[in-house]
């Protein structure tokens, strides 16, 4: 929303002109002018212009502090890019009126700057899942009885739940501890994944509260955990950027325990604030040749199948094959320290949406082949 005010600032100061990256950081393609439109982020626009969308910050020449709150763009103002100069430069148009009288200009609201990334793709995230410690969530409010004797809750059933209080409101999360994140490189326990079950309403406040489960992603048990809801509006204007110290991390966990995942989907890494990564940091994803899984097989021709682990071969051919020593060549072997030597391969990037102390959740922006627990994280 654009707020009228009495102002004459933006008559005579219309245009916003802003630092660009270096010539070789801007794509071959670049507009020369683009209008921003409703749906646009800061990540898709970036790609119109830079080959690397991380590079966000230089192009505009922005301190930490804009990075972390820029409310730098709009729908409907106007991008043009400068390349008089032997260098290029990018201009915001604002939008402006020529009206006198009663002499107004319109301010822009923050709710309406754009975000970094679709607000869809991780705006259910934001506050959960969450890490714990081993023990957090034993002090909070549990369900302790369902309604008619129930096993399983679901949306629409009522419970009842002990340790709701009324100044923590009516809006309650429930949770379970999920499985453990583990550091691939210490084996040292980060912490613990907070399962999402689904949300609750009080319906009515005492010793033993009522509740009504109001939504509901996973079945819910007795003795399962509530955390009140925060009042905190989301916040998703934010800038992507290179972290502000070398980082070296790994993908510990994607959410939904799968062990491959791919673009928009979310995962977790094994570092987090004390480690210097912030909301809006850019990593890219690696796979080291020496913890591929390529090794898992243990034949390469035929491979191992069934729940017993059969040698026998997979495909059967009318005409017996040649002995394996001809097919396979007696060339030299490939040892792991041939292996160690290969560079390692990368293949995509994430950004960070939310950092906890010791691990984080971030968004998988790009990916050329599906992303797998323990490839590493590092800086673009």
């Amino acid at each position: 929303m654009r707020i009228s005010i009495i102002s004459l600032i933006l008559l005579i100061t219309p245009a916003w002109t802003v630092l660009a990256a270096d010539v070789p950081a801007l794509k071959d393609n670049a507009p020369e002018r683009y209008m921003v439109q409703k749906g646009d982020t800061l990540w898709n626009i970036s790609g119109r212009y830079l080959k690397e969308p991380w590079r966000w910050p230089e192009l505009w020449k922005m301190n930490q502090e804009q990075m972390t709150n820029p409310h730098l763009i709009f729908p409907g103002d106007t991008l043009v890019l400068d390349r008089s100069g032997g260098k290029a430069q990018l201009a915001l148009v604002q939008l402006e009126t020529t009206k006198l009288e009663p002499r107004i200009r319109e301010e822009r609201s923050s709710r309406n700057a754009l975000p970094s990334i679709p607000p869809s793709a991780i705006e259910p995230f934001l506050s959960k899942p969450l890490v714990v410690s081993a023990n957090e969530l034993d002090g909070a409010s549990r369900i302790v009885a369902t309604a008619e004797s129930r096993v399983t809750l679901g949306a629409g059933d009522r419970a009842f739940a002990q340790g709701i209080t009324k100044e923590m409101g009516d809006q309650w999360q429930i949770f379970r501890r999920g499985n453990a994140l583990i550091d691939p490189d210490t084996n040292e326990v980060l912490g613990y994944e907070a399962t999402y079950l689904g949300d609750a309403r009080v319906i009515k406040h005492g010793e033993v509260a009522t509740i009504d489960i109001v939504r509901s992603v996973q079945e819910i048990y007795r003795d399962d955990r509530l955390i009140a809801l925060g009042k905190q509006a989301p916040v998703f204007s934010y800038v992507p950027h290179t972290p502000l110290a070398p980082v070296k991390g790994r993908i510990i966990s994607t959410y939904g325990s799968l062990q491959e995942t791919g673009p928009l989907s979310i995962v977790a890494l094994s570092k987090g604030s004390k480690d210097g990564l912030q909301v809006g940091a850019v990593l890219a994803i690696e796979r080291s040749q020496t913890a591929a899984r390529y090794s898992q097989r243990t034949e390469p021709l035929f491979g191992r199948s069934g729940i017993s682990g059969s040698d026998s071969p997979r495909v059967y051919y009318t005409e017996p094959l040649p002995p394996r020593d001809v097919i396979l060549g007696k060339g030299e072997a490939v040892t792991r320290n041939d292996i160690a030597k290969l560079p390692d391969d990368r293949y995509g990037v994430v950004m960070v949406f939310r950092t906890f102390d010791r691990a984080s959740f971030a968004l998988v922006m790009q990916a050329s082949r599906p992303v797998a627990i323990s490839d590493f994280v590092t800086n673009p």
